[in-house]
């Protein structure tokens, strides 16, 4: 006779070592009786409002040669730039 397969649990923790050391030793498919399906977003992540600015091709060479050191996007480090001078500005 067989016996009946354990439900496994999620644990109840808020220490995102345990978590990882349960994640290093479980799939997403051991809880597939837990899963259910969510019709709207979980997480919404609010937009900023672009800005364009021309710079001459020397200078974006420039910005994406340091954006690829930094293994960012050009953008991330136009951002960064600027919101330290609107911080020293203030």
């Amino acid at each position: 006779m067989e016996k009946a397969m354990r439900l496994l649990r999620l644990p109840n923790t808020d220490s995102i070592q345990e978590s990882a050391d349960f994640w290093d030793t479980h799939g997403l498919t051991d809880f597939e009786h837990s899963l259910e399906e969510i019709g709207e977003p979980v997480f919404v992540r609010t937009k900023g409002t672009s800005v364009s600015i021309d710079l001459p091709p020397q200078e974006v060479r420039r910005v994406k040669r340091i954006a690829k050191s930094k293994g960012v996007t050009e953008s991330a480090v136009l951002r960064e730039w600027i919101l330290e001078r609107l911080h020293e500005a203030s």
